[in-house]
């Protein structure tokens, strides 16, 4: 029986950039270079090998210096050093998302007790880029009818990874929040979905507020838990 970190591995690995998108975006798949996988293999392989399910904690798509680099989702090449213990050669570049979620994983407790409970992912898997920015799955009408069914069945294999059903968490309040609602409707996968505000935004706009936010995240997480 394959573990937690073997899954999720395996999933990377077949994770496929062959989509179909319009000509004008890049499909970003981290998992391509062989020093992200060899960083993820260790990230997993100290956080997730065992075979426990864990509360899915989801954002939209990997971005270019954060999951895109490292392949690990809000983990920028910074984090996955200082915190995670991962050395890498990678780009350190703080990226605003992942500084957000490792104030959370501090609060919680640390790393080891946060992982054990959350797997942090995406909607979308893979990622993309116009222009050299990045863009959300859901930003051009084009790219979302054409990205539809891969993220379904990319869903479909995330949940047989481990998921705890009963809820997830939704980071993005607005699009992110009201597409994952519309699909899991159909494919009813979680019972129920805890949206917060996207940790960008908190840093962007709401950063004197940064504490209020980081409370919200540990509420929501222990409710989440207590439902185990």
């Amino acid at each position: 029986m394959l573990t937690f970190a073997q899954k999720v591995a395996e999933f990377n690995q077949q994770l496929s950039d062959s989509l179909s998108i319009p000509n004008s975006f890049e499909v970003l798949n981290p998992y391509q270079n062989p020093n992200t996988l060899n960083y993820c293999t260790s990230f997993l392989n100290k956080y997730y090998n065992d075979h426990n399910k864990r509360v899915f904690v989801l954002g939209i798509n990997p971005g270019r210096l954060g999951a895109g680099l490292t392949g690990i989702s809000f983990t920028d090449p910074i984090h996955l050093s200082k915190v995670c213990g991962i050395n890498n050669t990678l780009d350190k570049r703080p990226e605003l998302s992942s500084q957000f979620i490792y104030e959370v994983i501090d609060a919680y407790g640390g790393a080891i007790p946060f992982f054990n409970q959350f797997f942090l992912s995406s909607v979308c898997p893979l990622g993309f880029t116009k222009g050299g920015k990045n863009i959300n799955y859901y930003d051009d009408r084009e790219l979302i009818n054409a990205t539809d069914s891969y993220i379904i069945t990319a869903m479909d294999k995330q949940i047989e990874m481990g998921a705890f059903r009963q809820s997830c968490i939704c980071l993005g309040e607005g699009a992110n929040f009201k597409y994952l609602s519309k699909i899991n409707a159909r494919n009813q996968w979680f019972k129920k979905i805890y949206p917060l505000a996207h940790p960008r935004f908190i840093l962007q706009y709401k950063r004197k507020e940064k504490h209020r936010y980081i409370q919200m995240y540990l509420d929501t997480l222990d409710q989440c838990v207590q439902q185990l």
